[in-house]
Parts: structure tokens; sequence; C-alpha cells
């Protein structure tokens, strides 16, 4: 029962087709979908292997289907905390093939432990051009992660985070994550040519809308599907480039929790699930 909730809001089903399907039809709309195959910390290295594979076959899926859609992946489903250097390799395979079929790779950033060696991956694969990686607001080292990246290839997309962090290495209030947001995010305009706006917090958006105005970069804006696709929508419509993260799979729980983490208290997340039971 609980899956089918979560699922019905947030994720677009437990199979490829389904993460496809839903790709699709935003594609309808003028929404680009960034896809995930659902997975984090997998247990050995043949499940790693294993989790390549399901990407190197998306990256098929989208290229034979002419769906509009980059693919964003997590480096602990191939195998990070393994064995970094076979995830590398794992990595930049999906990176290259996907390359020739002109499908971008995002990375999603994870727990600031990892944060070192997931930015040590991604720059292998800065050459290849297809290549993006995710920078959480909420860490107090990522406005130096970006600086560093300041110059090269990289494409950052910035989100504010959703992982539950020590005061040492996180901002903790709501506050200063957003402003955190907003520090890093002119930034980026200042300095880099493109990226993606990641947030639903409209005062945000309407700051980087107000930016672009003056900078002209070559700017998308991604949400959560689920979260506020109508107004996705509307921004499409209005002309500017927008993507919906279109999650999917059976391992569902690590970001089903964190979405719930983000509710703003239990009576957020009762009213969700309740209204998700009753539709």
């Amino acid at each position: 029962m609980l899956e089918k909730l979560i699922a019905g809001r947030w994720i677009a089903g437990t199979t490829m087709n389904d993460g496809l399907r839903k790709a699709a039809e935003l594609n309808r709309v003028g929404i680009r979908a960034i896809l995930n195959n659902l997975g984090e910390d997998v247990k050995d290295l043949e499940a790693a292997a294993s989790a390549k594979g399901e990407y190197i076959e998306l990256v098929r899926r989208i290229g034979s289907g002419r769906i509009k859609a980059d693919i964003a992946l997590k480096l602990t489903d191939l195998g990070l905390v393994l064995d970094k250097e076979k995830c590398k390799k794992n990595y930049l395979e999906i990176v290259r093939y996907a390359a020739r079929h002109g499908i971008f790779i995002w990375i999603d950033m994870e727990e600031h432990y990892l944060v070192e060696r997931t930015i040590g991956i991604y720059k292998s694969a800065l050459q290849y051009g297809n290549a993006g990686i995710c920078l959480q607001a909420y860490l107090r080292r990522s406005i130096s992660d970006m600086k560093a990246m300041r110059g090269s290839r990289a494409v950052i997309r910035l989100v504010k985070g959703a992982y539950s962090e020590s005061a040492d290495v996180a901002y903790r209030s709501r506050k200063e994550i957003t402003d955190n947001y907003a520090k890093m995010m002119v930034y980026l305009f200042k300095n880099f040519v493109k990226f993606t706006i990641a947030t639903h917090d409209q005062s945000l958006i309407d700051m980087a809308l107000h930016l672009n105005d003056r900078y002209k970069r070559r700017v998308t804006y991604a949400m959560l599907n689920g979260v506020r696709n109508r107004y996705a929508e509307r921004l499409s419509g209005s002309g500017e480039d927008v993507s919906i993260y279109v999650p999917f799979g059976r391992d569902w729980t690590g970001y089903a929790l964190r979405r719930l983490h983000e509710a703003s208290g239990i009576r957020t997340v009762f009213n969700s699930l309740l209204n998700l039971a009753q539709n």
C-alpha cells in the first residue's frame, strides 16, 4: 500500500517502461525529463555492474524512442563505496555510450563524506562534453566546490539538498540554506554559461529569471516529479527550458524518505499521504 502511495506522487513506477512513459508525457507539454533508475548503496560489485547495464539500456531506449531526456545516477549505485576505480570505470562507460547517442548524464550528489570522491570521478568525464554534477546548497563546502569548477567544462545542477547532516558540515535552518542557495546562484550567473536551477522555491525561481534578464545564460529550471508539475508547464509555456526529475524503479525507499524529510513537519507529511490515499 505504501509503495502505491509513494509511486503515485513522486515516482513514475517500478519499471523502465514507467519512467519512459512519464518522460514522453512530459515531452508532449514541452518539458524535458531527467530519468533516474532508483538505486544507491549497492552491496557488491556484481550489483554495481548490473546497475551500469541498466543505465546503458536506458540510454539505448531513450535514443531509440526519440525521447527528450537526460539521465541522473548516483555513484554509490555503481560501486563508489566498494571500489572507487571500478565505480569510475562503470560511470565512464555509461558517459561514453551516452555521448555517442547525444544524451546528457548527471551525477546526483550524496552525503558529504562522498563529495570529494564524487567530484574526482566527475572530472574524469568532462572531456566528453555530456556530463553534469549536482551541488547541494545546504553543504558548507559547496560554494568552494563550485568556485573550483569555474573555467572548466563543468555543468552544475544546483539543489538545496535533502540528506540529514551535522551542523559542522551543513546549514540546518531553512533560511541559511535558502540564503546560501541564492549566493551560489548569483555566482553561477556571473561565472558559468550553462547550468540548471533546481528548486521549487518561487522566490529563488523569480530571482533566477531576473538574473537571466541581465546575464542571458543557458539556464534550465528543474523540479521533482509530483511537486509543481503544473507550474513547470506554465514556466515552459512562457519560453523557459524546464526539466522534471522522474525517478522509477523498485528501490524507492531512500528517495521517498528524503522527499518526506523535505516536508515541513509531521502534519504536512500526514496530509500528503492522506491526500494520496484519497486520490
